[in-house]
């Protein structure tokens, strides 16, 4: 019998027996400690590899080994020194453990462990800080990836650190405890989890501590995600941290950091009156892994079903007069109706709703780069500013070339990314968003796409920010060194970050200030935070290696841009991760066993140790125009807002019947279809017509009246159709509708005000 999990090709258990996490979250940082247990089982000495997730924008800061009673703590050195020190320990004999960065992608790493005596156990521990993010519900998610799906690598690309990723299926032969600590100085609401947790334990009456432990048995086959609530979470805030009194003087460790999270609030003036102009990219993923389920549970879609529904709620909310398309991607990528961007009208989103339908995960691989590189050489429709919605269940190896591209354009449109499922990637997610002046979303477990995607409509819909400008006003004798890059893009409730160095003492006043102002249409807004100066002494070192990670960063973007590939960054790069202690494309964790009593002796076993994952196809690439299969219905089956006269079939959920249903305008007709919607027949919505009104008016203010009175709860899904609708009623000039409203609420059993309809 052949095990299906972590073995050998000869099937032999891996020497990886158990992960122990320990997690302390204040306020919307996180240090997360990971312990892994390795013990050698085998009758010769061991060399393991272990490729493993972390998320894309954490700070590795700590790397040490335990092997007996003896602690060997690891040192950041110069990515191809550390490689020859371990080289040079792991073959003379020595204990060695080498933890490195993969350089296609910051969110994949390796560890090495060489020269484990046979019955050896060795503990390894990784100590990482990354800053949570906030959430359409102001929840903040913290996420402790476990799978790593193969990343998809393009024909011609070199191999690295992903290239060990391989395919396992079953459950992995190691356990996994988790423990989490909060604090916070607003009190925590509530802890939400996708996993099974012990109860929440409240350590003080004023609820600003809290513990909890992942329950036993989780099974690692997916992502640990936690949601924390606090009250209040939406108010700007700043920590300023001291500095290592013995690095040298002037240095990033040595003087006070600052980091400030400022909650931008548009006036409500400006908000009501979202865009009407714009182009609407949107570029589905349809590898084969797109035909895998959304969750385990009763019920679900798959990850192409509910795309196609996030699809048709995206069509059906687009204003009239902007611009749209939509690609398919997979190992080769394919428009689905259009070359090139088109007016948005009822016959071309008749058109783009026929190719949804017919839509499937059938297109092979994940290769994202050349369907973007398509994009951007199209050119921009004049006053309809781009929008990109890409959404991607996968990983590829050439993270960095796609946030490069995508960086380049930066200026010609927004991103707007989305993970789908397990395992997608946070680097490559994040990255586009970031890189895109957009934003990002993860859907996982049993999360909905359509409401995360919305929401991600309504940032793209929200006026434009530009001209942002950051003043900091602070004590004489205090100066302020930037390290963040300037703040690209705002949106209505959303943290943006800023890190700074302060240099210098000040005798005088202890609080400075931050001032950030930009032009929302044609306003000007001012927002700013009063900061206290004095150092806080409960986070040790996470906000500095925050902000040498963030410095990192940027460092390592100038140099892939550069064609020169500056020595001079690249110096600047290894510089600041020694001093700081903090990972890099360009340096590693080494640590070596000098201390052994005697060297291990004999051919080592070398093992491959990897992480559940799944499968991707060869890459094939193509580019091909016109919709994407010819499986499709007749066109009469699908003629009509879209679907027209029958249901969306795949789904009989009623929201997405009734949008379905509606008109590029925003009206619906007065048919057997939407009565069948509201589970009446044809005669009843007909017979109970005012007369003052014409059947495609009473038809629309029936669909207002249900979605306000039966869905209100999914108001975030539908609130562009019913703006839509709302704006065409309006259009038709027909004067008081207060009876017809009190006629609909009898004849659909709700009770909604004219007022609540927004007519």
């Amino acid at each position: 019998m052949v095990n299906c999990g972590l073995v050998t090709q000869k099937n032999v258990p891996v020497p990886l027996k158990s992960i122990s996490v320990e997690v302390r979250v204040q306020d919307h940082v996180s240090t997360v400690s990971s312990t892994l247990l390795y013990v050698n089982e085998e009758e010769r000495p061991l060399e393991a590899l272990f490729v493993f997730p972390l998320p894309a924008d954490a700070a590795v800061c700590h790397f040490s080994a335990k092997i007996g009673e003896q602690e060997i703590v690891a040192e950041v050195q110069e990515r191809e020194t550390a490689r020859d020190r371990y080289d040079d320990a792991v073959s003379s004999g020595q204990q060695a453990f080498l933890l490195e960065e993969s350089a296609e992608s910051p969110d994949v790493f390796g560890l090495s462990v060489g020269c484990l005596s046979p019955g050896q156990n060795a503990a390894v521990t990784i100590i990482y800080v990354t800053e949570l993010d906030v959430q359409a519900d102001h929840s903040l998610r913290f996420c402790l990836p476990a799978v790593l799906n193969p990343r998809y690598t393009p024909a011609g690309s070199g191999a690295g650190i992903v290239s060990e990723i391989s395919s396992v299926c079953g459950a992995v032969p190691y356990t996994l405890t988790l423990s989490v600590h909060v604090s916070s100085p607003k009190p925590i609401s509530k802890l939400e989890s996708n996993c099974t947790l012990d109860p929440l334990v409240f350590l003080h009456s004023d609820h600003t501590q809290a513990t909890v432990n992942l329950s036993p048995g989780h099974m690692f086959d997916k992502d640990v995600e936690l949601f924390l609530y606090y009250q209040d979470t939406h108010q700007p805030s700043a920590i300023v941290e001291a500095g290592v009194a013995t690095a040298p003087s002037g240095s990033l460790m040595r003087d006070p950091v600052v980091m400030i999270s400022l909650y931008p609030e548009f006036p409500e003036e400006v908000m009501s009156s979202l865009a009407t102009q714009g182009e609407f990219i949107f570029v589905m993923d349809r590898s084969g892994s797109m035909g895998d389920v959304m969750h385990h549970g009763k019920g679900a879609q798959t990850r192409i079903e509910s795309a196609k529904d996030t699809l048709l709620l995206l069509l059906k909310s687009l204003p009239m007069g902007c611009y749209f398309n939509i690609f398919g991607f997979g190992s080769r990528f394919e428009a689905f109706s259009f070359y090139e961007s088109v007016e948005y009208n009822q016959d071309t989103m008749d058109q783009a709703m026929k190719s949804v339908k017919r839509m499937k995960a059938d297109l092979g691989g994940t290769e994202i780069l050349q369907p973007l590189k398509y994009i951007y050489s199209q050119r921009c429709k004049p006053n309809h500013p781009r929008q990109l919605f890409i959404f991607t269940d996968g990983e590829v190896e050439n993270t960095k070339e796609v946030l490069d591209l995508v960086k380049h354009h930066v200026h010609s449109h927004r991103c707007f990314s989305f993970g789908i499922g397990e395992g997608a990637s946070s680097a490559l997610i994040t990255g586009m968003a970031r890189e895109g002046s957009g934003h990002a979303q993860f859907i996982t477990g049993t999360d909905r796409m359509q409401p995360k995607v919305m929401q991600s409509l309504r940032f793209a819909l929200q006026p434009p920010v530009f001209k942002i400008s950051l003043r900091w006003t602070l004590p004489d004798g205090i100066k302020v060194e930037k390290l963040s890059q300037p703040i690209k893009v705002l949106f209505q409730g959303q943290r943006a970050l800023i890190y700074a160095q302060l240099k210098g003492e000040s005798s005088g006043d202890s609080e400075g200030m931050v001032t950030v102002k930009y032009r929302l249409k044609d306003r000007l807004v001012t927002n700013q935070l009063h900061f206290c100066l004095k150092p806080t002494e409960e986070t040790g070192l996470a906000v500095h290696r925050l902000a040498a990670r963030t410095r990192i960063r940027f460092l390592e973007q100038k140099e892939r841009a550069s064609s020169a590939r500056l020595k001079s960054v690249r110096r600047k790069i290894v510089e600041l991760s020694v001093q700081a202690g903090v990972s890099s494309v360009h340096t590693a964790f080494i640590a070596v066993n000098k201390d052994s009593r005697e060297t291990v002796k004999g051919p080592l076993l070398k093992r491959r140790v990897q992480t559940y994952g799944f499968r991707h196809f060869p890459n094939r690439p193509l580019l091909r125009g016109g919709g994407p299969g010819s499986d499709c219905e007749s066109d009469e089956e699908l003629s009509g807002g879209g679907c027209g006269k029958r249901r969306w079939s795949h789904n009989l959920d009623p929201l997405l019947q009734l949008v379905s249903l509606q008109k590029a305008s925003g009206c619906w007709d007065l048919d057997v279809t939407l009565a069948d919607a509201f589970g009446k027949t044809e005669e009843e919505l007909t017979n109970q017509k005012p007369a003052q009104v014409e059947g495609s008016v009473w038809a629309t203010l029936l669909a207002l009246i249900w979605l306000y009175g039966c869905k209100i709860d999914q108001r975030v899904e539908w609130q562009f159709v019913a703006m839509k609708a709302a704006s065409w009623i309006g259009s038709q000039k027909v004067g008081d509708l207060s009876e017809c409203v009190c006629v609909g609420n009898v004849l659909l059993g709700c009770q909604v005000t004219k007022e609540t309809l927004g007519i």
